[in-house]
């Protein structure tokens, strides 16, 4: 099957695009990536960018899609099998789960954006409740049992979130989650999962945090990481 040509245009530490890499990976689609900073971003991409956020991707250097969710559909339909499930209900409850983990990768937003201990804290019990409303619906090893579904690729994104802000919550976020924890384990060993991200990544997340002026930034810069998970 000839695909067209794909370049993806990508910042390295937002959430989205990883979940675009990760459909590429695993649809085994050719493609070249192009990486840029987002607080300085080239005259070319706010030409191509009607939002001016990542990701794009630029089909055959001449056609630009953007949002995710569109570019993650494209990448599905123009390759063989998908990443959604056959059974209509069931892809529509993933796709509405989704949703849910859109708005979830907005509370981490409002987390590490807090002000204070106290918005800190309530905006971790915000989380927290919504991981356990995760727990009573999601089979393992992946969403929705053994096949690695879009909605997978999701949460794999949200998840890699907690693995450098996991020191810094006043309590464990994924306390009486065994299966989301369970979950979130299984898609941290997917190679799809891993490789949607440079090595470095754990490290310029938590550049990113230190310098949010907010408090897990004071956090950070002092070194108050909670006891149990250093």
């Amino acid at each position: 099957m000839n695909l067209p040509k794909l370049l993806l245009v990508s910042y390295e530490l937002c959430p989205y695009v990883q979940r675009s890499i990760i459909a590429l990976l695993e649809k085994n689609i050719n493609h070249a990536r192009e990486y840029i900073d987002l607080s300085n971003p080239p005259s070319w991409f706010l030409k191509m960018s009607p939002l001016g956020k990542v990701p794009l991707l630029i089909v055959n250097d001449k056609h630009v899609i953007f949002e995710s969710a569109v570019i993650c559909e494209f990448l599905d339909e123009i390759t063989p099998g998908s990443l959604h499930a056959e059974d209509p209900i069931i892809k529509a409850i993933h796709r509405a789960w989704i949703e849910f983990g859109s708005l979830l990768l907005d509370d981490i937003g409002s987390l590490y954006n807090s002000q204070s201990a106290s918005a800190f804290q309530n905006q971790t019990q915000l989380i927290h409740e919504k991981l356990l409303r995760l727990e009573e619906i999601i089979q393992t090893p992946y969403f929705s049992g053994e096949d690695f579904r879009m909605v997978d690729a999701v949460y794999a994104t949200i998840f890699r979130y907690f693995d450098v802000m996991d020191p810094y919550l006043p309590f464990n976020i994924f306390s009486q989650c065994p299966k989301v924890s369970q979950w979130r384990l299984n898609l941290s060993q997917q190679d799809s999962v891993i490789k949607a991200v440079k090595p470095d990544y754990p490290m310029k997340l938590l550049e990113f945090l230190r310098n949010r002026n907010s408090h897990i930034s004071e956090l950070i810069v002092h070194g108050e990481a909670v006891p149990a998970y250093v």
